[in-house]
């Protein structure tokens, strides 16, 4: 017996919004919120700061790597965080840059509204960011002070370079370089 087009029609044809990114990113966005409500934000975040911290090194060697250096100054931490955010279509942008800190703002995720309500999906911005910190300017704490997956319209990362009072006190995460 066959089955004829009618009742089973050909989906090539079918409008769906679906490319690989869209696929991807549900992906994460589930594999995340499963991560959440069986381990617990917490342990969630931990796992996926660990992928991060991975990410982070593979793409420190790649700056490394293309810029021809085999350290970056303040300046060009700065610079390389900004540039990697939009490269995977971030909008991140350096509010200030000092001895003692950078701030960075963010406009737009790369994860883009898959990240609302999975706040350990910033595990990955703060330990590729901490991560390639680190490396370059030694021990520095990332304070994500604002974030879009908790509903701020728009995220805050400070990078604390020094170990003042006012860095010790803020909520982060500490980063070491090697």
């Amino acid at each position: 017996m066959s089955i004829s087009a009618d009742i089973c029609p050909d989906p090539s044809g079918v409008d769906i919004p679906l490319t690989r990114e869209d696929f991807l990113l549900q992906l994460l966005r589930e594999l995340t919120g499963t991560l959440q409500e069986v381990a617990g934000i917490e342990d969630a975040s931990g796992l996926i700061a660990l992928a991060g911290q991975r990410v982070g090194d593979r793409l420190d060697g790649q700056y490394r790597d293309a810029l021809a250096v085999q350290c970056l100054d303040r300046h060009q931490v700065a610079a390389v965080i900004v540039d990697l955010k939009r490269r995977i279509q971030g909008d991140f942008y350096v509010i200030e840059e000092s001895e003692e800190r950078i701030v960075l703002g963010n406009r737009r995720c790369p994860f883009g509204e898959s990240v609302r309500d999975r706040p350990s999906l910033c595990m990955l911005t703060s330990n590729v960011i901490g991560t390639l910190a680190a490396e370059h300017l030694g021990r520095v704490r990332v304070s994500l002070m604002e974030t879009i997956a908790r509903g701020d319209a728009g995220c805050r990362v400070v990078i604390w370079l020094k170990q003042t009072p006012t860095a010790r006190a803020a909520e982060g995460r500490d980063y070491f370089g090697s």
